[in-house]
């Protein structure tokens, strides 16, 4: 967090909305709306999903004020690993979403999506499983106990997996599951969602801790539950812009230990974002260097939100704003 909250007035002067179009269909969406501060100390985002409630949302507008008031920690390197992210599309296209994540040694394969089978699932993997070495899944706790047992032996029985990132939703689920399987447990919305987000650690029910900077409240906030657990990190972003994903590999770049490639690469699945393509921000062998995000004024035009969806954003801001106060000061 900040040492104090600016004030509203000052926010909203500073704020951008804008609509990101996306290639491919992603958690039910194909525009992502995002606000953006521009701040004293560099750019904040501002990005909570449209059906998130003020008191989850407001986390994630105390992480775009962090990075928009506040210098970053100190940082322990200057690139960060990777993963190619690979949504529920058919096995057919999964050649043209890799190709925008050159050199990623690690892909994450979203599976268990709505209307479809695990069929599909384990096409879209041993299709990944052709070009990637490493693959992990995603499933946003889509599975039951038994449907995740049998979707693990599935998919792994044609190569390993890295680990399985949040199979079932719950983290008592999540602790049965580990009991019966092999494969390494990933827990992400256990984690980001839930009232104490140390509560999977201490259930053993999880092997590695996906954390995102915006769901826990800024950089700070994800390093200082790094710090309370004892198994490996993951950095993942929340399909953020290139401004969120610069907050994510700060706070992959301050962690004392980096065990495995990140979420991070999420910005190939948009159409266009607000910075320009630059070497800069692009992945080189698989791995984005840690710079901050400047965003182009001509994009931030050409992305703007209309001026309907942009009250929309203001009045949402003024909405989450009261609830920071107990965090700040």
């Amino acid at each position: 967090m900040i040492p104090e909250l600016p004030t509203l007035d000052d926010l909203l002067d500073r704020l951008h909305v804008v609509a990101l179009p996306m290639r491919v269909r992603f958690r039910g969406i194909t525009t992502r709306e995002i606000a953006l501060i521009d701040g004293p100390a560099g750019w904040g985002e501002f990005s909570a999903f449209v059906e998130y409630e003020p008191a989850e949302a407001s986390a994630w507008l105390a992480s775009g004020i962090e990075a928009a008031y506040r210098d970053p920690p100190p940082l322990r390197r200057d690139r960060v690993p990777i993963n190619a992210t690979v949504p529920a599309v058919g096995a057919d296209r999964v050649g043209g979403v890799l190709a925008r994540f050159p050199g990623a040694r690690t892909a994450k394969v979203k599976v268990a999506e709505p209307g479809q089978n695990l069929a599909d699932d384990v096409d879209r993997v041993n299709v990944v499983r052709e070009t990637v070495p490493i693959v992990r899944v995603d499933a946003n706790g889509g599975w039951s106990v038994e449907q995740a047992v049998a979707a693990t032996a599935a998919l792994t029985a044609d190569g390993p997996l890295e680990y399985l990132e949040q199979p079932c939703a719950t983290v008592d689920e999540l602790a049965e599951l580990r009991r019966r399987i092999d494969v390494p447990i990933a827990a992400d919305e256990s984690i980001r969602k839930a009232a104490d987000p140390l509560a999977v650690v201490c259930a053993e029910a999880a092997d590695i801790a996906v954390l995102k900077v915006a769901p826990l409240g800024g950089v700070r906030a994800l390093l200082e539950i790094a710090s309370r657990i004892d198994i490996p990190v993951v950095v993942s972003s929340a399909l953020d812009s290139a401004v969120g994903i610069a907050a994510g590999l700060t706070a992959a770049a301050a962690l004392p230990e980096l065990r495995y490639a990140c979420g991070l690469g999420t910005g190939g699945l948009f159409i266009d974002d607000v910075t320009s393509n630059s070497e800069s921000t692009a992945a080189v062998d698989g791995f984005l260097p840690v710079v901050p995000a400047m965003p182009d004024p001509a994009r931030l035009a050409a992305l703007s939100a209309t001026q309907g969806r942009r009250q929309w954003w203001i009045d949402r801001v003024k909405t989450c704003y009261p609830l920071l106060v107990p965090s700040f000061g």
